[in-house]
């Protein structure tokens, strides 16, 4: 049995197209009831389904990269990039809204600043049986912020409020957010705090914090992720004054010895990039901070992709195993291997040929570790 694979079940195609291609709700939600994959809830309490989790990342954790993250954790929560409301609502749901049940435990994200639209845009996310809704109050991009949406939101607290009340009227499952620690403009410890106490008022219990203010204007978000200083103190300092609240801390961390380090002063750490271009961090996580015994193999990790790929490539004729192993060439970094590994896949993946046992091919290439195996291999 592969790791991550549901005791009892058997690692062959048919299964994962029968599970792994699944989108309306109904069945969605049947195969979420039946399968064991995860054991790990999402209660709203520190210590256990936010104790660790994966950010949402645009054009990265889209449903094939969330797949091959939970080969390596079981337990960690993982968030899908962000949906407009628009294009949920308008636009093609059931591939936008579509997920693997191997997937959970599994959070949408929403950008939106309509109170109507995002209740109708939650719904459809408890219909599709994720785990919890999320709102985007943290993104400082320019196209963004042309929508109302994202982190300039924090400047309209009322507004938001009055989002959150309609989203948690509309649905069970968790409504949280995902906040910066300020804007340009507005960035003071009392201005955050009196923002997330307004939205507290309104019912919210969980509050995902990047550690650093959104700098509205002249910055591009790749900057806005390094040019504001991060600020863990302050994420600390907002826990305090909210001992009652979920206070998850979000930017910068690249190990778990750092997020060992702020789970003292919080209840979840959020890893962002860390864990998309270097995803073996996230192999200690489950029986570390979930206590669930758990200890994969990079090799039996890639066993474990085989017929989730071959399923998707078989499925229709655009689909390409280069969609799905873009997200995988940082799985060897770090180790001897690692650059052969991603060279092999980044210049053989994108054929209309290639199959899943492509994977196998350059996990064997990094064991090996030669630039003369590479040449064998290429022949």
């Amino acid at each position: 049995m592969h790791p991550g694979q549901a005791p009892g079940s058997h690692c062959c195609v048919q299964n994962v197209t029968n599970l792994l291609w699944t989108s309306r709700p109904a069945r969605q939600h049947t195969a979420r009831m039946n399968e064991t994959f995860s054991t790990t809830p999402i209660t709203g309490k520190a210590g256990q389904g936010r104790r660790i989790s994966v950010a949402p990342m645009m054009a990265l954790t889209d449903r094939h990269c969330r797949y091959f993250l939970r080969q390596i954790s079981r337990s960690c929560l993982l968030y899908t990039e962000m949906l407009a409301t628009t294009a949920l609502l308008h636009g093609d749901r059931e591939r936008l809204l579509a997920y693997s049940p191997q997937e959970h435990p599994l959070a949408l994200q929403l950008g939106g600043s309509d109170p109507d639209e995002l209740a109708a845009c939650a719904r459809l996310a408890a219909d599709y049986g994720y785990d919890e809704v999320n709102l985007n109050l943290g993104c400082p991009s320019s196209r963004v912020q042309q929508g109302g949406i994202g982190a300039c939101l924090m400047k309209q607290p009322s507004r938001v409020a009055s989002c959150l009340q309609a989203m948690q009227d509309a649905v069970s499952v968790p409504v949280t957010v995902k906040i910066r620690l300020g804007v340009s403009g507005r960035s003071s410890q009392q201005e955050l705090v009196d923002f997330v106490g307004c939205l507290a008022n309104a019912g919210c219990q969980t509050f995902v914090v990047h550690a650093r203010i959104a700098i509205l204007e002249g910055l591009s978000p790749q900057e806005n992720r390094s040019v504001p200083p991060l600020e863990y103190e302050r994420v600390y300092q907002l826990k305090r004054s909210f001992p009652e609240l979920e206070i998850i801390l979000n930017g910068g961390v690249t190990d778990l010895d750092q997020a060992e380090t702020h789970l003292r002063e919080v209840d979840g750490v959020m890893l962002g990039r860390a864990a998309y271009y270097t995803p073996w961090v996230l192999s200690g996580v489950d029986e570390r901070f979930f206590g669930q015994p758990h200890q994969p193999d990079r090799h039996q990790v890639l066993e474990s992709m085989v017929s989730y790929a071959n399923a998707y490539i078989a499925s229709r004729d655009t689909h390409r195993l280069s969609h799905i192993s873009r997200h995988m060439l940082g799985l060897f970094n770090g180790i001897a291997g690692a650059r052969l590994f991603r060279r092999y896949l980044s210049e053989r993946a994108h054929s209309r040929q290639a199959t899943a046992e492509l994977l196998l091919q350059a996990g064997e290439l990094s064991r090996a570790g030669s630039t003369q195996s590479y040449m064998s291999v290429s022949q």
